[in-house]
């Protein structure tokens, strides 16, 4: 017992650090579908609460049904929305689903006709959602699916994907925890002039811990934090206290903290299925480490100038070049799809990738693409002898 209080006292034992990863991945855990995790942090509660409030700023929840570390990042990027909805219709009835349960008592059960009435009148356009259009009752079962995964909703009969054909009826309840879905804000919404102050409301007033705080929410939420310029408050405080942003993250996580010129991240030793991981196992994440490499070797042979932050930056047309050049070096190695998808088409899906894990960026205006210094981490190529491999194995 006191190896185990002098653990918690100066660090994670192996317990508070899968609890703390668990945390980390779910949107919450229910005790009701996982008993063993949710008493594993309840057991580590203290130290879990203490670490995430005092270095990160971030709540955690425990409730007698469920726990829940809520997870607010420190700028809002595009693929942290929720992955089961498809654009605004679907998130504006994710919203009056939550408004409409906001009425309900805990176990109260209802019909998905009824859920669809009042959706009419809950719904932000008077006469823009027609339940007789294919769409929009597609919307409403991506909607529904989500409720049920998350534990918002719980089924008591039927089966919702069939409202996408045909008039069908779901029986549905109400769960306690329908109620701490939302999180709590320390002021009502109104008095929010914009989102960031949304993202920041919980942050402490010091503007050193508040600077902490927001540093350690980038690197934990998001694949890095970039140097924006000399005067870069941030990336001070990152170089100022390096050793101890080292320790707090390899000590507590299996994490490894670099940190470099213009970037900061934290990465795995070693590739773990519960996070996921760039390069994937994805054939576009392969064509990405590829097109890495050839931009390492043209940023030589072009003698390129990097910008002020480290980052590349290229007029569309010459990395179009460069992908038309990847293109012929590589294509005979991927996967079909890729191989006969047109250049466009490859381009679409590669910046797509790139710029999720803040790999480049592109200009909304001059579509200029920069590839940012992260990226000069990676490069991948097949070995010298592959195409006479190929051409062995195709009887060539």
């Amino acid at each position: 017992m006191a190896v185990e209080e002098q653990n918690q006292r100066t660090g994670f034992d192996d317990i508070a650090k899968e609890a703390a990863v668990d945390l980390l991945q779910h949107f919450w855990i229910l005790r009701d579908r996982d008993e063993e995790m949710y008493q594993q942090i309840r057991n580590r509660e203290q130290i879990l609460r203490k670490w995430f409030w005092d270095k990160a700023g971030l709540r955690l929840i425990v409730h007698r049904h469920f726990v829940k570390l809520e997870k607010v990042p420190a700028q809002a990027m595009p693929w942290m929305g929720m992955q089961d909805l498809q654009g605004t219709r679907d998130y504006a009835l994710w919203c009056c689903l939550l408004a409409f349960l906001e009425g309900r008592a805990v176990e109260e059960q209802f019909l998905l006709s009824h859920l669809c009435e009042e959706l009419h009148a809950l719904y932000p356009v008077d006469g823009d959602l027609d339940w007789t259009n294919y769409e929009h009752r597609k919307s409403l079962v991506r909607v529904m699916r989500l409720a049920v995964r998350l534990g918002v909703l719980v089924v008591v009969d039927g089966e919702v994907d069939q409202f996408s054909q045909n008039e069908i009826e779901v029986l549905y309840e109400v769960p306690v925890v329908a109620r701490y879905f939302m999180r709590t804000f320390p002021r009502g919404l109104e008095d929010f002039s914009d989102p960031l102050e949304l993202l920041e409301s919980d942050l402490v007033d010091d503007p050193t811990d508040r600077r902490r705080q927001r540093i350690y929410r980038q690197l934990l939420f998001c694949p890095a934090l970039y140097n924006s310029g000399a005067q870069d408050q941030d990336f001070l405080y990152l170089r100022n206290y390096r050793n101890r942003l080292r320790d707090d993250f390899e000590q507590n996580f299996e994490f490894q903290f670099e940190l470099y010129r213009n970037v900061a991240m934290l990465t795995l030793p070693e590739r773990r299925s519960s996070f996921k991981c760039f390069p994937g196992s994805k054939a576009i994440d392969d064509i990405a480490v590829q097109l890495a490499g050839l931009a390492r070797e043209k940023f030589v042979e072009e003698k390129i100038a990097l910008q002020f932050d480290g980052s590349i930056c290229l007029l569309r047309t010459r990395f179009m070049s460069w992908l038309n050049e990847s293109v012929r070096r590589y294509s005979s190695g991927w996967s079909k799809e890729y191989r006969e998808k047109d250049v466009e088409a490859l381009y679409c899906d590669l910046i797509a990738l790139l710029c999720e894990w803040q790999l480049a960026r592109v200009d909304a205006v001059t579509g200029m693409v920069c590839l940012l210094p992260s990226l000069g981490r990676y490069s991948g190529r097949y070995p010298d002898d592959y195409q006479e491999r190929e051409e062995g194995c195709n009887g060539g």
